[in-house]
């Protein structure tokens, strides 16, 4: 399959090209950090899928082959921006200083993969195909409100959904939202080719990032696979919508390498052939490829950065077999900041029916 028209700045070999509009302007040590980011992202990730096949997760969703496009986006965000994500987000999740084992706790059932939202302006992973896009919309829309958008440290949203959810209702309602009230927040759909199991081209006849168009704000598409493309695109999306411009699209063309989640089988609806293809534009040895073209890092380097990236990964994996077993009464906590007298009572029959099989051996 030809590639189609994208911004791009790092072709498959890892050779450098310019676009009239997106560039990137990295220290060396800056470049090195990106891949540094792409390494230890994808080794947690494969500890993810690794742990749920021993059965300590209960599901896991894999970002295997979009750490591109999701270091390069969550890389290119302000600090004072707001995220929104699905729930394979793991990659942005890491760029904003979340200890990567937070969502664990979700995907292994022993809570519900909460954190402080406005202390790492990362909301919680949403299940809900598409919802989150209608959150981020209103949200956007309060930072309007607030007077937060026009200036250099102003406020912008992003929201993140695959292609499947632009099918969804939801999304569609949070384009005509952003538009009508030029919300500051800009759509980044990674385009990972299916829909769990139905391809992009079955659900859409023309290139998502157009369906911009017929909302009227600017819609792009970018090589997905491409770090230093996708955040050229993500920054420039972003300063604009703080800049009270008003919402935009982001179309990541790349490919999920492995299944929806670890439920699924992609070999029933895929071959090897389209697999081995793009393996060829692998995120991760392109951007090992620019750093060696251009002598920005050696095989110590590397080495000792695949050394970093299993450190991280032994320890997220003692982490997560140790993460405690809410007790059941867990469920009446934080209902309500003071309580209240039904949830007292509601807790209290509870905890009786309980203490009923105490002595039975049930």
């Amino acid at each position: 399959m030809a590639d189609p028209a994208f911004v791009q700045l790092l072709t498959p070999d890892g050779e450098r090209v310019e676009h009239p509009d997106y560039s990137v302007d990295f220290t060396d040590q800056e470049y090195r950090d990106l891949y540094r980011d792409l390494v230890i992202v994808r080794r947690l990730d494969t500890e993810g899928t690794t742990l749920q096949r021993q059965g300590q997760l209960g599901i896991w969703a894999s970002l295997a082959g979009q750490e591109a496009a999701q270091i390069g986006s969550g890389r290119a965000l302000a600090e004072q921006d707001m995220v929104f994500p699905t729930y394979r987000e793991h990659g942005v999740l890491w760029t904003r200083d979340i200890d990567p084992i937070m969502p664990f706790g979700l995907f292994r059932g022993v809570d519900l993969g909460g954190w402080d939202a406005q202390k790492y302006r990362f909301q919680g992973y949403t299940i809900v195909i598409g919802a989150q896009t209608l959150h981020a919309t209103g949200y956007a829309m309060g930072i309007t409100k607030d007077g937060k958008v026009g200036t250099d440290d102003g406020e912008a949203v992003i929201a993140y959904f695959g292609d499947g959810a632009i099918s969804q209702g939801d999304v569609n309602e949070a384009f005509i939202y952003a538009a009508a009230y030029d919300a500051p927040v800009v759509f980044f759909c990674q385009n990972n080719q299916y829909a769990i199991s139905v391809p992009v081209h079955k659900q859409a006849k023309t290139p998502l990032f157009k369906r911009a168009d017929g909302f009227g704000f600017p819609g792009v598409r970018v090589d997905g696979n491409d770090v230093l493309a996708t955040y050229a695109v993500t920054k420039v999306a972003m300063d604009r919508a703080r800049h009270g411009q008003g919402p935009g699209l982001i179309e990541a063309f790349t490919y999920r390498m492995g299944a929806h989640t670890t439920t699924d089988d992609p070999t029933r609806y895929r071959d090897k052939s389209e697999e081995e293809e793009w393996r060829l534009k692998d995120p991760v040895a392109r951007m090992r490829g620019f750093l060696e073209k251009q002598q920005l890092a050696d095989d110590d380097y590397f080495a000792s950065i695949d050394a970093e990236a299993a450190e991280h990964a032994l320890s997220l994996r003692e982490r997560v077999l140790t993460l405690p077993e809410p007790k059941p009464s867990a469920i009446f906590d934080h209902v309500y900041p003071n309580g209240s007298p039904l949830l007292d009572a509601e807790r209290a029959e509870f905890l009786a029916y309980q203490e009923s099989f105490e002595g039975s051996g049930h």
